[in-house]
Order: C-alpha cells, then structure tokens, then sequence
C-alpha cells in the first residue's frame, strides 16, 4: 500500500499538473524518507518512488522472480536484486533432466557480461537475448523455438546483522529452476520445474497495459503485484546486478543502494554537479538542460550508484554533496532531487533520506 512519509527538513512548495487540468495543485512537503521501507542495511524492500504524488510504495524484493512485459514485444526479465541468472539449453523438452551448471552466476570476477547470463542492466529490453536485452531470449510465436532455461535463483535476502556503516544483503542460495515460456494468446505462459523432475507446473500471465510488467513468484505459483502503474512511480531503490570492469572483461556486479529511473514509463534524468550548474538551492526550471536527459531514454542507471560514495578499508560510504539531480516526469514536470542522509542516527545503512521540488 502507497504511504507518504514526512521528512523534518526544509518546506518545499511541491506542485503537480493534472492531466485534465493545467492549474498546478500545491502539495506541501518537507521532503521524502524511506528509511522505514528499504529496509535497513539487509536492504529487504524495494521501493517506488512517484514525485508528483509524494508517495512511495515499498515490496519485498524475494516477493518475485520473473517480470513478462506488458510491451508489444514478449520479454521476460528476471529478478536481478536477488542476483538471478539464466542460460538457454539446447532443448525445448522441458521434462528431459538437467544438472547444474556452476558457471551460470549472476555475478563475480569470473562471469563476464558477455556470458549473457543476466539481463542487460540499462533496462532496455529490445536485443536478441543472452544478455543483448534480456538473458532469456523473445518469446516466439512459434514453440518449438522456446528453449528450456536454466536458471538459477540467486540469493535470498539475508537476516545477518552487518557492522555498522556495512550492508548485508545476500542470503543463503535459492537454488535452481528449470524454466520454459511460451505465449499465450497476447500473453505468456510459463512452465516450471526442479532439475530432475519430468513433470513440471504450467501457469499462464496476461499482459496488463497499465503496468510495465506482469511480475511472477514461483514460490506462491501466482502473479503479484511489485510495481505501480507505469505512469505513477520515477525512481526505484533496490539492490542491483550491473555490469563492471574487471581483470579480465567487464563482469556483473551486485550494488547495494542502487537507484533507477523508470525508463519504460517514460521518466528521465540528468546529474548536475554543483562545481558547472550552479548550487541546487538555485537551480530552477530555466536552467533544465533538456538535452543532458537523451542517455536517460535508453538507461535507467543514470542516478545508479552515483549518488553515494562506496567508502573502503578505512572510511565508511557517504553522500555525495557535490552533485543533485533533474527528474522530467511522464507528465512532464520537473523536478530536483539531492539526497540527504543513507544511514540513521545510529550509522545504519539502508536508511536514505531525499529532499526534492518541483521546478517553476
């Protein structure tokens, strides 16, 4: 359920225009906290954040494992905050046997991005699958074409209490699936399976048009609800599988405390640093720089990691103070994002504060 949190901060004069009416509607807030809905440093939730409505809405990330696109195309993500992966068998006999493949890992130094295990991480789902857009391939039309994945389910959310400042997001492994989705009409349908049964359980998804994805559990074998409507929420706090540089290739990479946009409902953004744009106090809607928005339009990472610093042996992670952001809405409002705080007052990772206004 969508909540609205309060923040002590500073008075902010928060407007939204309705779609069937272009006077502003003044909203009063002192800016927005989600240390109640991330969860702490186990960093459970994820939460949607909708600007225009000052309102959040928190899910725990283990409540699914696969999202099926609402879009024209027939594209499966997987759950990448709990660092799943996927890889297409030769097969499309899902009853036949597989054993686990050790190599097929969301992340670590030794899985390159090209192994095309994950989904690619700037959120753009168009591409040939095998990490070129999704890891799983578009469902075809034809389904002798559906292969058999497996797939392996990542890491449940830990219970273990870090240090303080540190963050313990990786659980015990949820082990693996063995997974075939074909379409149904303008929907899906997905059979599921342990590795070693020949029998396997089939549920159909339908597409819902008000939403970017129609998310599934195979624990509960239902749909859940995960994100709001596509065109009520802009940013997403949750932990992450990116990609990164490593010895030897760019590799996935699991991030705590990452932030993404919604780039499949039409959100942008842009960074601005204090040093070329000027102080956020006075940043208004003059200096909006349409043009730094286009990465955003086609990756959902552009706030990502960048708002923090990750800290290191000697120094814990911290805000980044030198930099804010600019949001533009499916509405096409403007706003003005700083983050505050990602501790408590007791040093508490997963506890992020952020201040925000809308442009005039």
């Amino acid at each position: 359920m969508k909540k609205l949190l309060f923040l002590s901060i500073a008075l902010l004069s928060l407007a939204s225009c309705s779609s069937d009416d272009d006077t502003p509607v003044e909203v009063p807030t002192v800016g927005e906290t989600l240390k109640e809905t991330v969860g702490g440093p186990n960093q459970p939730n994820q939460v949607y954040l909708d600007l225009s409505a000052a309102e959040s809405k928190s899910v725990n990330r283990a409540a699914w494992d696969f999202g099926f696109s609402s879009g024209s195309e027939f594209r499966v993500i997987l759950n990448g905050s709990l660092k799943m992966a996927a890889k297409q068998l030769a097969t499309s006999d899902i009853t036949l046997p597989q054993v686990v493949d050790a190599k097929v890992l969301a992340i670590g130094g030794e899985n390159l991005s090209s192994n095309g295990y994950v989904d690619n991480p700037t959120g753009v789902l168009v591409g040939a699958g095998a990490g070129i857009g999704t890891a799983i391939a578009e469902i075809s039309a034809t389904d002798a074409d559906n292969k058999v994945y497996l797939v392996n389910l990542g890491l449940a959310v830990s219970t273990t209490k870090p240090a303080v400042g540190s963050v313990s997001v990786d659980g015990e492994a949820r082990g693996w699936k063995k997974v075939r989705i074909l379409r149904s009409g303008n929907g899906y349908k997905i059979q599921y399976a342990d590795l070693a049964s020949a029998t396997f359980t089939e549920k159909t998804i339908s597409k819902e048009a008000a939403f970017n994805f129609s998310f599934f559990s195979l624990t509960s074998g239902n749909t859940v609800l995960v994100e709001p409507e596509k065109t009520k929420w802009d940013l997403n706090f949750t932990t992450f599988t990116n990609y990164t540089q490593g010895e030897k290739g760019e590799v996935t990479y699991g991030y705590s405390d990452f932030i993404t946009s919604n780039v499949k409902g039409g959100t942008q953004v842009y960074q601005v640093l204090v040093a070329a744009g000027g102080s956020y106090a006075d940043f208004t809607k003059a200096k909006v720089d349409e043009a730094s928005f286009a990465v955003s339009a086609k990756d959902q990472r552009v706030i990502g990691s960048s708002w923090r610093n990750g800290g290191g042996p000697t120094s814990l992670p911290s805000i980044r103070t030198d930099r804010f952001y600019v949001v533009k809405d499916v509405a096409g409002n403007y706003y003005k994002v700083k983050f505050l705080a990602m501790t408590n007052d007791a040093g508490e990772r997963g506890n992020i504060a952020l201040e925000y206004a809308i442009l005039k």
